[in-house]
This record gives structure tokens, C-alpha cells and sequence, in this order.
């Protein structure tokens, strides 16, 4: 998929990026994608909260929550642990149905399923494309093994590009994870200009 640039929207109507995880390793590639996409969209705030704080601080998980409340896109990844998942849950929940788009990548389920990007929900019982990477994810060809997962993760936006409706959402999801994985501050950039073009309303769109 071609990435198109995003355009500067109304400096008055910030649009809000919350990042939520685990810990402050990829803080600097953050910092990184920040920098980059200011030079894209003049009203983006990128923000990174992570549990290394705000799990022991409760200025710091007050400060979370807050942007948490506010944010127009909501990425929480790397959410395992329980007590850290029983600190934002109910923040996350709150505003899911209320930002263009919340994304749970790699964490409990409790997480996992309040992604909500465009019609892809993974509250919802598994339909159609979900369904069927279920069955794949427990067949009998390895793609339970952690290599197959990766394999798995690799081939899965390539072959859904095809497919039209809610599948183009699962495979943004997907693709989410990937940019996720690499780490790097244009990957990070890479990942909010996917969600950003793809799911900015409003003022934003």
C-alpha cells in the first residue's frame, strides 16, 4: 500500500496519540517518530506512557489515564501483566468507542479485544476473515509454533491487500503489529501515518 502524506490539519485541533505499554525501551525510537511526523501534520501530539512509570507513580498513571481520555488514537501494546492491565482497562475501555481508533497489540486479552479500527472489532464474536485465521492459527501446519505465528504475521497483509471491506482494517491491524515489532523510530512513524490516514475524522480526516 502506498503511503500518502498527511495534511497539515488545523494547528488549533491537535490530533492526539496515545501510546500505552509496558516499558520505556522504545522511548527514543518515539521520540524519534515524533519528531518526524511534526514535520508532516503541525497539530500531532505523540505521547508514550509506560507502565516502568506509571504501574508505581501515581502522578505519573494520573497523567496516563488523563491523555488516555483525550487521545483521538490509542495504541496499547505489551500489556501482560495483571496489575498493569487493572490500572488502564477501565480508562481504555471508557474511550474506545469514543477515538477514531484503539489498537491492543501483543498484551492480554482483556486488551486485545478492545481494538476497534474502522469495522474490524475485536469485541465481537470472530467472522469471516477472524474466523478463518483462527482455524489457520490452530490447524495443524506449525503456524501455532512461534515461527509459524511469524511466518504467519509476514504473508498475512500481502494476501489480505486483496480482499475488500473489513478485511483492509484487520490487515492494517496486522500490519500495526509489524511496524510494532521492527522498533525503529520510522517504524513507529510509519504505524501512526498508517492509523492516522486511514481513520482521522473530523477536523483530521
Amino acid at each position: 500500500m502506498t503511503q500518502k502524506r498527511i495534511s497539515p490539519a488545523d494547528a488549533t485541533t491537535p490530533m492526539r496519540i496515545v501510546i500505552v505499554t509496558m516499558d520505556a525501551h522504545l522511548g527514543a525510537a518515539a521520540r524519534e517518530a515524533q519528531a518526524a511526523l511534526a514535520r508532516d501534520h503541525a497539530g500531532l501530539q505523540l505521547t508514550v506512557h509506560s507502565a516502568d512509570d506509571w504501574a508505581s507513580h501515581a502522578a505519573a498513571l494520573e497523567r496516563c489515564l488523563a491523555d488516555v481520555a483525550r487521545a483521538d488514537i490509542i495504541v496499547a501494546t505489551m500489556l501482560f501483566l495483571e496489575d498493569h492491565v487493572r490500572l488502564v482497562h477501565a480508562a481504555l475501555a471508557a474511550r474506545r468507542d469514543n477515538c477514531m481508533a484503539l489498537v491492543g497489540l501483543m498484551s492480554a486479552p482483556e486488551i486485545t479485544k478492545l481494538t476497534r479500527i474502522g469495522g474490524f472489532d475485536m469485541g465481537v464474536e470472530a467472522k469471516g476473515v477472524m474466523a478463518m485465521l483462527k482455524k489457520l492459527r490452530g490447524s495443524k501446519t506449525g503456524a501455532s509454533s512461534g515461527q509459524g505465528q511469524m511466518r504467519v504475521l509476514r504473508e498475512l497483509p500481502k494476501l489480505l491487500r486483496f480482499i475488500p471491506g473489513t478485511a483492509q482494517d484487520v490487515r492494517a491491524y496486522f500490519l500495526c503489529m509489524q511496524y510494532w515489532l521492527a522498533g525503529s523510530g520510522d517504524n513507529i512513524a510509519n504505524m501512526m501515518r498508517l492509523l492516522v490516514n486511514r481513520y482521522a475524522a473530523g477536523a483530521h480526516a
